[in-house]
């Protein structure tokens, strides 16, 4: 019988020794292969988790104050994360990348992320005007660096594949390839990166009528699994990059622009 809190498993009951024998103590398993301070970190994540504190614990050497405490003390536990391999948040939710495969897929037949890492982001916004004209903007890809600042530039590729760059933190760039596979005309555009993207995502807008005759909602929703796991996304909000502040803003954006002046046909 396993033992549910202490991960023991005990011999089978046996007979109770005769009188005056010494009793036995219950005979103990080895752990399961998940031992405590195991490697549980890829490679690339271990990569990225160097660079990226010893670019914090410069950043920190700058600050004085407790800004500056903070970041070395982040800084220090992402380069020890990145040497030893070994990540204490991954060990307490049972995350292990060093030695996983593909990404699992817990979002149904399109998903392309691992939901026990992925960030969400999800943001809506009205804009006062027709959602057919507001999905023909958005549906043509390459207008989009023009109201989202975190990326310099979307290529079309063919009716259902584009090619995305957006800046990373540190004054970095990363780039995907990703497809509509999912699209209702005036209503909806769901995306999802394409396989070995260097950061996987996925996500979807939604056109609807607001009440009232405002104009139309739109609701944005965002899924990525950050380089370096969620450790990855707390240094992005340290630089001041915080993936759900950038939609905010991006969305705001957005809706002056179209506010602001006729979408072209």
């Amino acid at each position: 019988m396993e033992a549910t809190t202490s991960n023991i498993e005990m011999e089978p009951a046996v007979a109770a020794p005769a009188r005056g024998e010494p009793r036995e103590r219950a005979r103990r398993r080895p752990r399961r292969p998940h031992l405590r301070g195991s490697r549980n970190v890829s490679d690339a994540e271990r990569v990225v988790s160097v660079l990226a504190g010893g670019l914090l614990g410069y950043w920190g050497l700058r600050r004085r104050g407790p800004a500056g405490a903070v970041a070395k003390l982040a800084a220090a536990a992402l380069v020890e994360r990145g040497l030893s391999g070994h990540c204490m948040v991954y060990e307490s939710f049972g995350v292990d990348t060093a030695h996983a495969g593909n990404l699992v897929q817990q979002h149904g037949p399109a998903a392309v992320l691992d939901a026990s890492r992925a960030v969400r982001v999800e943001r809506s916004v009205t804009v006062a005007r027709p959602r057919a004209e507001l999905y023909r903007y958005w549906r043509d890809l390459e207008n989009l660096p023009r109201i989202m600042r975190h990326l310099e530039s979307v290529t079309v590729l063919d009716e259902r594949r584009s090619r995305w760059v957006a800046k990373a933190p540190a004054g970095r760039t990363v780039e995907w390839e990703a497809i509509i596979h999912n699209e209702v005309p005036d209503e909806l555009i769901a995306w999802k990166s394409v396989e070995g993207a260097s950061v996987p995502n996925a996500g979807s807008v939604r056109f609807a009528d607001a009440p009232g005759r405002r104009g139309t909602e739109i609701r944005v929703v965002l899924e990525y699994d950050p380089p370096a796991g969620r450790l990855g996304a707390a240094v992005a909000r340290l630089f001041g990059e915080e993936p759900d502040r950038q939609v905010t803003d991006d969305l705001r954006r957005f809706k002056a622009e179209m506010e602001s002046s006729p979408v072209e046909a």
